[in-house]
């Protein structure tokens, strides 16, 4: 896996920040009414990017193998960092839909609820950030170390060829597998 970039992160966002924003006009025209932004999103990506912050400060002792911990498996670290990159990209994805949204009802401040689902929409858009930024973290500590695995320009790495980690802990590859 290759770690990920933040300029992934921003091109997403703004992807759904410009649907955010359509969808918001197109809601007026279709049901005559704002889009409602529920206060329950913002308090849902708070959450979301605390349980992500808490995951991330308890594997983190088990992932640098601090004495008196139980050392991670490899299958757990690489899920864990798949998690964590899943949840990258759904908070820029959601954080880009409201900042959208926010967007488009700030040039409606004059209309009371148009200004509720603002706020509600820059809370949510503040929930994201959190998600995404926990994320971020928590990726960075399942890297290991002089890992290249990623690398193509690697010399001796070959196409189809199974990596070191996928190997059970205490094995070593004896010798290359057989090629098509």
């Amino acid at each position: 896996m290759t770690p990920t970039h933040p300029l992934r992160l921003v091109v997403l966002a703004v992807l759904a920040g410009a649907i955010g924003f359509a969808t918001v006009g197109l809601w007026e025209s279709l049901f005559d009414r704002t889009l409602p932004v529920p206060l329950m999103a913002s308090v849902t990506l708070f959450l979301l990017a605390i349980a992500i912050f808490i995951w991330a400060l308890l594997i983190r002792p088990r992932l640098l193998r601090k004495p008196g911990t139980k050392p991670v498996s490899p299958f757990t670290a690489a899920r864990t960092a798949a998690l964590a990159m899943a949840a990258s990209r759904t908070g820029a994805l959601v954080g880009g839909f409201y900042l959208g949204t926010a967007l488009c009802f700030s040039g409606k401040l004059y209309i009371p609820i148009a200004k509720e689902r603002l706020w509600f929409s820059l809370a949510a858009v503040l929930g994201a950030i959190a998600v995404v930024l926990a994320s971020l973290w928590l990726e960075h500590i399942c890297r290991l170390p002089g890992n290249d695995d990623d690398d193509p320009t690697r010399p001796g790495k070959r196409d189809n060829e199974p990596t070191d980690w996928a190997l059970p802990t205490g094995q070593e590859r004896t010798q290359a597998p057989p090629r098509d």
